[in-house]
């Protein structure tokens, strides 16, 4: 599904694109694709002379839920010593927080198309949990526990 944007990207970006293919919820429930994205991640910092890949060039980018993995993926190696530091992330409309869909941005957004409110929770959930069993009390806030929205709210506050 991303072949052209992907080969768009390298030709006017003048580099070397390598899109990774990784298990999609719901068959495969978290952590099955940061895995797949971390380990396909992991080895082509491992073999960049394979690729003729200058160490100090490498990005990491993704858009929705692949948005979510290239940021996990980041913070992962952010850490170590034994690869070549990431260059950048390029995050296009990621996914990354499911523990409030009422925050501002999910509100004034909520029936723009393609990923509505009610959509980003399901996917979201398919994706954690693979199933939606509890869609509503994601919808309403109520499915974290009130010490941990307090513990949080530091980062996921409408203020």
């Amino acid at each position: 599904s991303h072949e052209r944007i992907c080969q768009y990207i390298a030709e006017e970006s003048d580099s070397l694109v390598v899109s990774v293919g990784y298990r999609l919820a719901p068959e495969h429930k978290y952590p099955a694709a940061y895995e797949d994205c971390l380990s396909a991640t992991q080895h082509f910092l491992q073999h960049l002379q394979l690729y003729t890949v200058d160490p100090a060039r490498v990005t990491v980018c993704g858009d929705s839920a692949g948005g979510n993995l290239a940021a996990a993926v980041s913070q992962t190696l952010a850490g170590r010593s034994d690869l070549p530091r990431l260059r950048a992330q390029i995050l296009i409309y990621p996914g990354l927080q499911a523990l409030d869909f009422n925050l501002p941005s999910y509100q004034q957004n909520r029936g723009v198309p393609l990923l509505f409110r009610e959509r980003a929770a399901f996917y979201s959930l398919q994706y954690v949990q693979g199933d939606t069993s509890n869609l509503e009390e994601v919808l309403e806030g109520s499915h974290i526990p009130p010490d941990v929205r307090l513990k949080y709210s530091k980062w996921v506050s409408p203020d």
